[in-house]
Parts: structure tokens; sequence; C-alpha cells
């Protein structure tokens, strides 16, 4: 049971390893699509009824080959990651004494400083989002193969699904922090090659190339963070840098914390660096769930409460995190509520519910945080898997073209509503227990705990906010998507022969059903695993709150079903909608002046750089033309050459002696 860790870490990444050696890319067939473009109109690249070629054949038995080397070693981690959490998974959720690590030392890398020690080991706490990850990625590669059946870089992308989960796991179950900033760059990666995963669209790449460079901005800070914490320590191992937090100076927690909630807040999209994540909807839907549920932005919750220790005796970090905790909550939650593009409500939605999940850490409960982590994991990856099965269907992202789609897809109906209820926190979701025990532990730090008056008053007051809008969002996606008149998908152009067609009037396939059907059940219960210790007071407000928010939305809806309920948001619409310009805001102050600065280089370069080497040449070539006219080949020229500068020479000898 030792090697369990490194077992489910390895296993992924041999996957991804075997996937990209042994799936080679098929030729398409002809009057195929080149290299995987999406079909006109449409998110993804499924179909039940593209046009059989010569290539068809090959391109099943790569996919199936893929698909067999992706699932079954995620299949096996799950099980392992299962076995290490039976017990201390639950017993950490329900608040009891941690017990001992699980798993060993394999040895240390020498650095002629502090050395590297190569541990994975599987605690309580690692051992609740190991089973988040690998069922999470289990049921997005058993998705995957039906929603990316007809995706002729299949098996690339399931490779690196697989080396997402790998690094993923990494991170929660490595020992030391130089160790686990490995996964936490790998991730980086992944991320880069998944949004980025249909790349001949201009906007699918620069969502990818964002999202790259703004986590990397974030992980420097994290970088000097953990040298911070490792030098202070003398260590990097985790065990020994707790251990060290009562020793430390109150100049170097604060420093090391601050520099890692930068990493944090990139890796989380908190506030500042929050910009990444509605765009990285460019990737596959699946990858929107992997990346939202159980990767890239857990990792920075989960690191927080991994060193809980040194932010709890870091005042001023906290109070950072609980500012920009409520900022990013409700600021989000309003951005959620103006957008047409339901992968971008959740998008947002996301990085208000991790909002929720920083206040909770900031108010000083990280059991109510990962509580939160792992509940929104199970409803936030339902969510995003219905999404892809309606967008699959309609063939668009936008709501303003969906409705009435409760009778053709019943079960994504009823999935997609417990999604939502859980989303909103309304009884018996798992969204409801775990959002009531961190609107008690804010409620908490605000009658009198580790923050200042002032942050505490903002976070708790944004919070109570936040359930409101998040019931006003969720009720507005739900009923424009399933409720109201059937739009004009129908009027959507026909796509050209051999491509895919980009509406289907039935279900989505079983691949993509069954595992929308599986996360339903942790969704609607998960909530119980954690133990009821309810607060009433707080879950009365909370649910109230949330069905004022819908009950908002639905009458403004109610009152003419083809209109957007969002027009309740008045003149704040479109701020609101274009996220508060945070984007512009930062094309104006960073992106523009380091594209003049750039172009500023590239023209000084080319005039005075390059300027400079070549008029050094043509110098040259003029002065060697100039002395080219003295060796002409003229002999007579020569020898009066030679006389006249004999002659010279004897009329200075005799003026000048």
């Amino acid at each position: 049971m030792t090697t369990f860790p490194l077992l489910a870490v390895l296993l992924p990444f041999l996957a991804a390893f075997a996937g990209l050696l042994l799936s080679r890319r098929p030729r398409l067939a002809p009057g195929g699509r080149p290299g995987g473009s999406r079909p006109p109109g449409a998110e993804a690249v499924e179909s039940r009824g593209s046009t059989e070629g010569d290539g068809a054949g090959e391109r099943r038995r790569a996919h199936g080959r893929a698909a067999w080397i992706a699932v079954v070693p995620t299949a096996v981690s799950a099980v392992l990651a299962l076995w290490l959490a039976w017990g201390p998974g639950f017993a950490y959720l329900e608040g009891a004494e941690p017990g001992g690590p699980v798993g060993r030392d394999y040895g240390a890398i020498v650095t002629g400083g502090i050395p590297i020690s190569l541990t994975l080991q599987a605690d309580d706490l690692s051992a609740v989002l190991g089973v988040l990850v690998t069922l999470v990625a289990l049921a997005v590669q058993v998705y995957s193969v039906g929603y990316l059946h007809d995706d002729p870089r299949y098996p690339s992308y399931s490779a690196f699904v697989s080396l997402f989960t790998s690094a993923m796991l990494l991170v929660v179950y490595s020992g030391d922090l130089l160790v686990l900033y490995v996964g936490w760059e790998i991730m980086g990666l992944c991320s880069y090659l998944l949004i980025g995963h249909w790349w001949e669209d201009r906007g699918n790449s620069r969502a990818a190339v964002k999202a790259f460079l703004v986590t990397r901005l974030g992980d420097v800070g994290f970088l000097f963070g953990i040298f911070v914490l490792g030098f202070a320590a003398g260590s990097f191992r985790i065990a020994d840098v707790l251990a060290a937090v009562p020793q430390m100076s109150t100049g170097a927690l604060v420093a090391a914390t601050m520099l890692l909630l930068a990493g944090v807040a990139g890796k989380s999209a908190q506030v500042p660096l929050h910009t990444w994540l509605p765009d990285a909807m460019a990737g596959p839907t699946p990858i929107s769930a992997l990346i939202h549920a159980a990767t890239m932005v857990a990792a920075g919750i989960f690191i927080v409460a991994r060193l809980f220790p040194a932010f709890q005796a870091s005042g001023p970090t906290l109070d950072v995190l609980a500012v920009v905790a409520a900022l990013g909550m409700l600021g989000a939650a309003l951005a959620a509520l103006a957008q047409d593009d339901l992968k971008r409500v959740l998008a947002y939605s996301t990085i208000s519910q991790l909002a929720y999940m920083a206040g909770g850490l900031a108010a000083g409960s990280d059991r109510a945080a990962i509580f939160h982590l792992v509940t929104h994991g199970a409803f936030k990856a339902l969510l995003f898997l219905c999404a892809g099965v309606v967008i699959h269907h309609v063939g668009t992202n936008f709501m303003s073209r969906m409705g009435g789609l409760r009778r053709q897809l019943p079960v994504t109906f009823v999935a997609m509503t417990v999604g939502f209820a859980a989303l909103m926190g309304i009884p018996p979701a798992g969204g409801f227990f775990s959002k009531d025990a961190v609107l008690l532990a804010m409620e908490q730090a605000w009658a009198g705990g580790g923050l200042t008056d002032a942050a505490a008053l903002l976070l708790y007051g944004c919070a109570l906010a936040t359930v409101a809008v998040t019931g006003a969002y969720s009720a507005r996606a739900w009923l424009r998507t399933f409720f109201g008149p059937a739009r004009a998908v129908a009027t959507l152009p026909e796509p050209q022969p051999g491509t895919a067609h980009v509406v289907d009037m039935r279900e989505a396939p079983r691949s993509m059903l069954v595992p929308v059907a599986l996360l339903t059940v942790p969704a609607l219960l998960l909530g119980f695993a954690g133990g009821v210790h309810l607060d009433v007071a707080v879950a009365a407000v909370s649910v109230a709150l949330a069905l004022l928010g819908a009950a908002v939305v639905y009458a403004f809806w109610r009152g003419d079903p083809a209109a957007d309920p969002a027009r309740l948001l008045g003149p704040l619409r479109m701020p609101c909608e274009r996220a508060f310009y945070v984007d512009d805001l930062y094309a104006a102050v960073f992106a523009r002046p380091v594209m003049a600065l750039a172009r500023l280089v590239v023209r000084t370069d080319d005039v005075v750089v390059d300027g400079a080497v070549r008029g050094s040449g043509g110098a040259a070539r003029g002065l060697s033309g100039i002395l080219r006219l003295a060796q002409n080949g003229n002999v007579q020229l020569y020898v009066s050459g030679a006389l006249a500068g004999i002659l010279l020479i004897a009329v200075g000898a005799v003026v000048f002696t």
C-alpha cells in the first residue's frame, strides 16, 4: 500500500507516453476535414452521420487504441486513490483528527544546498483530493470517447489528458515542495496544449497562449515563495516546513505566503489573475470540466490548505486573501449573470465558487474550503459535461439559440437540474452542505476571528450577496436552456459534404451519458459525506437568498420567455457582460504598451543594429571600389606611380634635410 501513491501518479504518465507513441495520427479520408478543424457553427467535431472514407477504419482503430490506453490506467489510478482514501478521506471531511501519511521516500537529489526529497505520500487531505482528481479524470476520458470520436487528433488529446491527470496527482501526493512544483508546471503546459486543441482557430490559440502566460506570471511568485519557505525551514519537505513554522520570523512567513498567493491566484483564477479562465472555454468541453473541477483551478486552493499553518501564522496574507475572495466571488457572479455563452457562464461561476473556497480559507476553516472544493468538483464537472451534451445537440454555445430542450434531452435535463441545484445550494444537493460550512466560517470570522473587522465584514457581506446572484444566474441558464420557445437552431447552415453535422435531435452517445448519469449521484449526495453539521440560521438565510435571486429571474423570464432575464441588470448589464472591463484595462495598461515597446525594439534593431552592419558592409564595398581604380592592370600606370612616389620621396628628402 505504501507504493499506491507512486502507482497512482505513474499509471496516467505511462498512459500518456504510450498514447503518444502507439496511437499514430491516421490519414484523413478524401474530402475530409484537414487537421481536425471545427465544422462551421459548431463548438466540437462530433458526428453520428459523417461520411465514411478510405481512412475511416484506420481512424477508428487509432481512436480505439487511444481510448483503451487512456481509460484503463486512469481507472486503475482511481481504484488506488479510493483505496488510499477509504476511511481517512471521509474522516478529514468530518473533522476528525488526521492520521499518519501512507507512502514512501524514494531517496533525495543532492543539490549542494538543501536536498530535494523524492517523497510521495497520501495523508488525509491528499487522499480526498486524489479521489476527486482520478474520478473526474476518468469521467472526462470516457466522455471524450464519444465527444471527440470524429476528431483526428483524439489520440494526442487523450494522452495529454492522462499527462494532465498525472501532473495533478503529483501535486496532490508530493511530500516535497520542489517536486510538487514540477507537477504544478506540467499542468500549465498541458493546459496550453489542451485549450489550444483546435489551434486552427486563431481565437483558440490566443486563449491557450493567454492561459499559459497569465498562469506563468503567477508561478514566478509561487517559485520564489517556495524558496523563501524552504530556506527559512532548512528543508523543502512539506512536513519539515510545517514543523518549522512556529520558529520562522513573521517577515519570512508573510513574504513567503504573499508570493505563494500569486501562484494561487494564477492557477485558481482569482483576482487579479482570473482573466484567462473564461477564454479557456475555447478548448473542448471535457477539458473545461477537467480544468474547472479537478485539476488546475483546484490546485491553488489545495496548496493553501496543504500549507495552511503557514498562512494562519500570516495575518496580513489572510486579509489580502479575504479581500481578493470577496471581490472575486461577487464580481464573477455578476459577470456570469450577463453572459450568453453557456460555457462562459460556468467559467465565471467557477471563479466565483473558488473565491468562496478562498474566503473559507481566509476565515480560518480549511476543512470547509476543501469540503466545498470536493462537492464543487462533482457538480461543476457534471454541469460542464451536461453543457457539452447540449452543445453537441444544438451546435452552438449560445443560450440565445437554445430553449425548450427538456423534452429532447430528458436525461441531460434532470442531471443539469441537479447540478444547478448544487451550485445554488438547494438542499439536499451536495453544494448546500458545503456552502453552509463556508458561510458559517465566514460568519464566525466576522464575529471574531483571525481577520481584521473590515476584511471580515467585506468577505461575509459579499458572500451573502453572491448567494443571491448565484441563484439568479443559475436559474437564468436553466430556464434559457431547457424552457421557453425552441429557438432557430434549424437555421444553422448545412455543413459541407464530408464534415460533421452540427445539429443532432437525439440524446448524446452512451459514452457521454454514462459519465453524466454517474456524476449526478455525488453531485446530489456528496454533501452527506462530511456529516450533517448545519447551522440552521445560516442555512435558512443561504437558501432564502438563493431562492430570492432565482425568483427575481423567473419573474422577468415569465413576463417574456423569449427575452433575456439579464435585462434586470439595467445599465449594469454591459459592464457585467464585459466582466467590468478588466481585460480592456490590462490591454491598455500592459498589452498595448508592451506591444508598442516590442515594435520599437524591432525597429531599433532593424535600423540601428542591422543598419550599422549593412552600413559597414556598404562602406567597405565603396572603399574597395576606389582602391580598384588603382588596380586596373595597366603597367605604364604602375611605373608612373612608382616614379612619382620616388620623386616625392626625393623632394621630401631634399626639402626637410
